[in-house]
């Protein structure tokens, strides 16, 4: 997997990916540049075999501000419905990309998520924050709808429809304790552990079982549109596949022998 990324900074290692926007003295925005050149990263994750878990962190002790507003929001004033389109077409698919990467994908959080920012949180599989982590939806204080890039499709099933209306409706910002209680973030860390646990935990998802993450990746988005009894046959069916795998062999006989599993993938 390419690491020689322009738009923000990356580091492969280990089969983990550490990425960032890197332009702290602004709060890390997001530019027409950096959208495009994540999605096109994200996109050709999925077929990386040295990558088994990403790691999105901070940078100067913020996440990002979203949307830059000089950059982006500015023009985007002057444009017409066809490049309107192209561009929250282009912001969507980001989404999608992270999603269908195939590999987790954990968010670190500190200081200022907001925008573009706070979504791609949500879109993250894990989200560990700092106690200055501040969360904010803030599309509707911006004159536009709160229905951007998947919010009120994914947010609600995060922490529930009745919060997620408050938030979209609200802007207002979602603190890293409040965050935590409605299960927004996994954990509460303070500043200096952030990136240690955050890479810990992508660690540990990184010596697992890879085929078979990628696989629960997957079914995580799929059955999101699923009925109950399509998702059950579609598990059925991922589950026989990675019962086919040598990773599964593998912890039968690590079991047998009284020894932990060494995965690969396979």
């Amino acid at each position: 997997m390419r690491s020689d990324v322009q738009h923000f900074r990356c580091e492969i290692a280990d089969g983990i990916a550490r990425i960032a926007l890197d332009r702290p003295e602004r709060k890390n925005p997001l530019t027409f540049e950096s959208y495009a050149e994540l999605r096109d990263w994200f996109r050709d994750l999925h077929y990386a075999d040295d990558v088994h878990a990403v790691v999105i962190l901070p940078k100067g002790g913020n996440f990002s501000s979203g949307g830059d507003v000089h950059d982006i929001i500015g023009p985007l004033t002057r444009m017409n419905m066809k490049e309107l389109l192209a561009f929250t077409r282009m912001t969507g698919d980001l989404v999608k990309a992270m999603l269908g990467c195939g590999k987790p994908v954990i968010a670190a959080v500190d200081g200022s998520c907001a925008g573009a920012g706070a979504i791609m949180a949500m879109a993250s599989d894990l989200r560990i924050a700092t106690p200055e982590a501040k969360v904010a939806f803030l599309f509707n204080r911006v004159g536009l709808a709160g229905c951007d890039m998947g919010a009120c499709a994914m947010l609600p099933r995060i922490i529930g429809q009745g919060r997620a209306a408050e938030l979209l409706y609200l802007g207002r910002s979602m603190k890293a304790e409040e965050g935590h209680a409605w299960g927004f973030f996994n954990s509460v860390v303070e500043p200096e552990e952030l990136e240690g646990t955050a890479i810990d935990l992508a660690a540990r998802i990184a010596a697992g079982p890879t085929f078979a993450n990628a696989m629960t990746k997957t079914m995580l988005a799929q059955e999101w549109s699923m009925s109950l009894d399509q998702a059950i046959e579609a598990e059925a069916q991922a589950q026989a596949i990675c019962m086919q795998g040598n990773d599964f062999r593998r912890a039968y006989e690590a079991f047998a022998a009284r020894e932990k599993p060494v995965f690969e993938g396979d």
